[in-house]
């Protein structure tokens, strides 16, 4: 077995790592280190920890986040659908309308709702 065939492997692995390793130690050997009490303390969420972490979070912190993922992505699906709009004709129109307008009734629903109401 010819062990030359792998070194072009083992180099794209070395590079990979060097690449993903380098950029740390320089920042950590070249970045500046002036800690103090703000820099140190812990940051969760907004507000600082004053109780156990396994604390409950309220339901609509994760409600908002979710939405906000399904929107965005939902969203993202419209600028190939622009790009590709002379190419797709007037039924991918309609198809691309009709994906805006569920869109919409799920998010006047979650409007309504109250999830997007933040007390």
């Amino acid at each position: 077995m010819n062990l030359d065939q792998y070194l072009p492997v083992l180099l794209f692995i070395l590079v990979g790592i060097a690449i993903g390793i380098l950029p740390q130690v320089i920042g950590y050997v070249l970045g500046p280190n002036r800690p103090d009490p703000a820099k140190n303390s812990p940051y969760e969420c907004g507000f600082e920890a004053f109780e156990d972490a396994r604390m409950k979070f309220d339901v609509r912190y994760y409600l908002v986040a979710i939405l906000f993922i399904l929107f965005d992505l939902e969203t993202a699906f419209l600028f190939p659908w622009a790009v590709a709009l002379k190419e797709i004709g007037l039924m991918g129109f309609f198809i691309g309308a009709e994906f805006v307008v569920v869109l919409t009734i799920g998010f006047v629903y979650m409007w309504k709702k109250g999830a997007l109401d933040w007390e």
